[in-house]
């Protein structure tokens, strides 16, 4: 063998040692994160009392004000109906829906015909003159249904050498009971829509499947093992904008051993340009911590290019503007949403002019955003700087007059303190088309988890709520560009079990989804 040949001999050998070991090493991570879930499960299942969990933490609370309310307004109708019918009136039509449901949703009509059509006069047979009709909406159950495959033998009568078959494609469970389009399913049910998988089993039963959560969540953890992919390279994108939101909020995880919950965060980080006509996709990534502290910032945004970031005033993000960076320390963008709560707290709880006035101020400021909304950077610029400006040069002097005329140990000083203390961030929107009044794109990603953590327990573990996480981060990104999160899920493992390259995995993201099924449509 020339030095040439065993040259490359050896280095494909060396390429396939890479590749054995990142497998290896994906394996270990994998069996890590499933041993600490099973001890978690043990001792919740089999340790002392103390470590034991109530039933009751995994109750779902009734929606109590919604149901009086609707006993209320039928008990309202019945009575004025009633009422209508003992002073000898006719019953008064209830409003029509008619056109209020989408067009594309199928419509069975029934028509109910009066008991006769003679005349009572005598006069024989009436002529139709008209119709009322509305619209209700109905449901169909969701139907399961069974997919079988078939692939047939195919072999030579004569010579019987060669057998020719279809190769059985790969699944995210081998040999297992789910398609791709049921595990999507379960995914977007609880991630998207909140519904744990215990109560996923219940509503399967109804109809006659035997399916208990741990099925469900080996099923869903198969398929978030094959979607990493597609994680890494949403995270990709957002290290490249160059502005991002971030907000967090508290997410309770079990601790055993105290039989109590503690507190863990997910802190969501968003990139959202269609404020600004931006061409970058809008992305949400979630990231759990066990703690709120300015390390934890500091390290899930490493790595990150931006220079803005878009933040309520939490002390940690402060860390973030000492840090060397190349491209510079970031810069704080405050959010006059959070401002403007302060004030209106005032106004509600002490009638104070100066809060009134300060929200008449912040009013102006949101009403010419109104008129820049979805424009250009440099529109945004220019019309910032002639309407925004003037009323943010009056505004600090104006501030500052008031503060020194009222008690400084009252809420409301502390209130103009906290404004004028975050006011280079809070002006910060002027220097730049692309940045926000507020962090209303992050709010709204982050609104969900504290609705979850309503109805029920957040999260098992630890690993459970970095998986929780990063599928959730799926669902939203998914409905932040307007595609159904279960088509999606559910074609994009089928294309990553079907072999999908790496170096395509753009093709794979969800706005990238968002495209190819518009111009199919």
């Amino acid at each position: 063998m020339d030095a040439a040949a065993f040259a490359q001999e050896n280095a494909l050998l060396k390429a396939r040692l890479i590749e054995v070991e990142a497998a290896l090493a994906e394996v270990q991570e994998a069996n890590r994160r499933l041993e600490d879930i099973l001890r978690t499960s043990q001792r919740e299942r089999f340790g002392k009392r103390s470590e034991k969990l109530s039933p009751d933490q995994f109750n779902l609370p009734l929606e109590d004000a919604e149901l009086a309310q609707g006993v209320l307004a039928a008990a309202q109708e019945k009575a004025e109906a009633a009422m209508q019918r003992a002073r000898g009136e006719a019953p008064r039509k209830p409003r029509r829906n008619r056109g209020h449901l989408p067009a594309h949703l199928p419509r069975v009509e029934r028509v109910i015909e009066p008991a006769s059509t003679l005349c009572p006069c005598g006069c024989g047979e009436m002529a139709k003159i008209g119709e009322d009709m509305s619209e209700r909406l109905d449901v169909i159950p969701a139907q399961f249904r069974v997919l079988v495959t078939r692939r047939p033998k195919y072999a030579c009568r004569r010579c019987a050498q060669a057998v020719a078959q279809a190769h059985a494609p790969e699944h995210v469970v081998p040999g297992g009971l789910p398609t791709e389009l049921f595990i999507a399913w379960i995914i977007v049910s609880k991630f998207g829509d909140h519904l744990p998988f215990y109560r996923q089993a219940e509503i399967f039963k109804r109809q006659g499947i035997d399916l208990d959560r741990g099925t469900l969540g080996n099923w869903v953890g198969r398929a978030c093992f094959h979607l990493m992919p597609i994680i890494h390279h949403m995270k990709a994108h957002l290290r490249g904008a160059d502005r991002i939101f971030v907000d967090e909020t508290r997410a309770p995880v079990l601790d055993p051993g105290r039989k109590a919950t503690k507190s863990g965060y997910f802190w969501a980080v968003v990139s959202d340009d269609r404020g600004h006509g931006g061409a970058g996709p809008p992305i949400v990534l979630f990231h759990y911590t066990p703690g709120r502290g300015k390390e934890h910032p500091l390290k899930f945004l490493a790595g990150y290019h931006g220079r803005f970031l878009q933040c309520d005033a939490y002390q940690s993000y402060n860390a973030l503007t000492e840090i060397t960076r190349d491209t510079g320390p970031w810069q704080l963008v405050y959010c006059w949403t959070h401002v403007r709560r302060r004030f209106v707290k005032r106004l509600e709880n002490e009638g104070s002019p100066i809060a009134e006035e300060m929200l008449r101020q912040i009013a102006l400021l949101y009403q010419m955003e109104k008129t820049v909304r979805g424009k250009a950077p440099a529109d945004r610029f220019a019309t910032r700087r002639e309407q925004a400006a003037p009323i943010i040069a009056a505004l600090k002097p104006w501030l500052e007059i008031q503060l020194s005329r009222i008690p400084q140990k009252s809420l409301l000083a502390e209130d103009i303190r906290y404004t004028l203390a975050h006011w280079p961030g809070l002006i910060r929107f002027l220097v730049d088309g692309t940045l926000e009044l507020d962090t209303n794109p992050v709010e709204n990603q982050i609104r969900p988890i504290a609705l979850t953590r309503k109805n029920a327990l957040f999260a098992g573990n630890e690993i459970g709520a970095e998986n929780w996480a990063m599928l959730a981060s799926l669902v939203a990104t998914c409905k932040m560009s307007g595609v159904n999160p279960v088509d999606y899920l559910a074609a994009t493992l089928r294309a990553i079990l079907d072999g999908h390259p790496q170096s395509g995995i753009e093709d794979l993201m969800p706005w990238r989804y968002a495209q190819l099924s518009s111009r199919a449509a």
